[in-house]
């Protein structure tokens, strides 16, 4: 505490100086502090929402000057500003976000009065008002709504906004809506700002859609995590994969070039082996391969596409050259036989 905060207590009543004191060390128990607005909640559901948010923030009401002599003695300079109206402090151990959400889900609809301000534009919503046909028709026609008597009550024929958020409510207005139960502002503990470890949040900085902000995190690690990959970038969370492409690709290596590894060799036979019985399924000769290799048929996945281009071949070019055709019979009989003493002497 500052000597001029000092000098200011002193000053102070007995009991302002304890409750300054316990306002202090209300302060000084918890890591994030705020303000709230309490305006227009009744004493009853005040106390209710204490409770709602016990072992989660506590609240603690106070005359402002008394809360903004904690908050300068605490040196959160940052908070005073927000002391203004009926407000009082909260404290939680929680994050700013966390309380923010709490406040929010602990506010529950009301009426609103003659003479308050709307917080939004007010719509009475089409349908059955569920009220006999009577004077309340014209009370729904004079502040605006598109109203008749159908079918034996009262019928809303479309939405229709009878009040735009900012505008002062009417005592018409105000009693068309209690007869209709429609409670059109929200009450609750209303977060002015809120310092949590030096930082100050406002409510426009915590008010933010969850869901969305998980789903762009997860987003930015998925990308995060394939730039570590695609730049070879090893980290704790891409050490293994890098590891396994890296294997993948060594292995595709030495399939290619045929390196002799034992790691390798069992793929590299079964490779030989698919090679070797490609090329046996295209020899005609049977005598010209081994035994365990003749019978081999051709693979499925070829398609025999000579004999047909051969069959669609004009039949005048196929006179013309027919005795070309002979000559180099002769030549392909001798080409063949050659060609399968060879394979003999290969496959022994």
């Amino acid at each position: 505490m500052s000597a001029e905060a000092e000098r200011k207590t002193e000053n102070l009543p007995q009991w302002k100086k304890e409750e300054v004191d316990e306002l202090e060390s209300l302060i000084d128990e918890y890591e994030s502090i705020g303000i709230v607005g309490i305006t227009g909640i009744p004493s009853k559901q005040l106390q209710d929402m204490r409770r709602g948010l016990h072992g989660t923030a506590v609240v603690r009401v106070s005359r402002n000057t008394l809360q903004v002599r904690a908050l300068e003695d605490a040196g959160l300079d940052d908070l005073v500003s927000h002391v203004e109206g009926q407000v009082g402090l909260v404290a939680t151990n929680d994050n700013p976000f966390t309380l923010y959400k709490e406040l929010e889900a602990s506010k529950t609809p009301a009426p609103i009065n003659e003479g308050e301000v709307a917080p939004n534009d007010i719509v009475i919503p089409e349908g059955d008002t569920g009220v006999d046909p009577g004077p309340f028709v014209g009370e729904l026609q004079g502040i605006g709504a598109n109203a008749r008597i159908e079918d034996g009550s009262i019928q809303v024929m479309e939405d229709s906004t009878v009040l735009e958020a900012g505008e002062e409510v009417s005592a018409d207005l105000s009693n068309v809506l209690n007869e209709l139960g429609i409670e059109p502002k929200e009450v609750g503990l209303d977060l002015r700002a809120v310092v949590a470890d030096g930082v100050l949040f406002d409510p426009e900085d915590l008010d933010i859609d969850v869901d969305a902000y998980e789903s762009d995190v997860s987003t930015a690690a998925a990308r995060a995590r394939n730039l570590s990959v695609n730049a070879s970038f090893p980290t704790a969370t891409t050490a293994s994969t890098l590891i396994a492409k890296a294997t993948g690709e060594a292995k595709s290596l030495g399939l290619h070039a045929a390196i002799e590894d034992e790691a390798l060799m069992p793929d590299l036979v079964s490779k030989a082996d698919a090679q070797l019985r490609t090329l046996a399924a295209q020899i005609d000769d049977e005598d010209a391969l081994p035994e365990e290799l003749q019978d081999v048929e051709a693979p499925a996945a070829e398609p025999a596409t000579d004999e047909s281009e051969d069959e669609d071949e004009p039949a005048d070019d196929q006179d013309g050259a027919e005795a070309d055709e002979t000559a180099e019979d002769d030549d392909d009989d001798d080409d063949d036989a050659s060609g399968g003493e060879g394979l003999g002497a290969m496959f022994g």
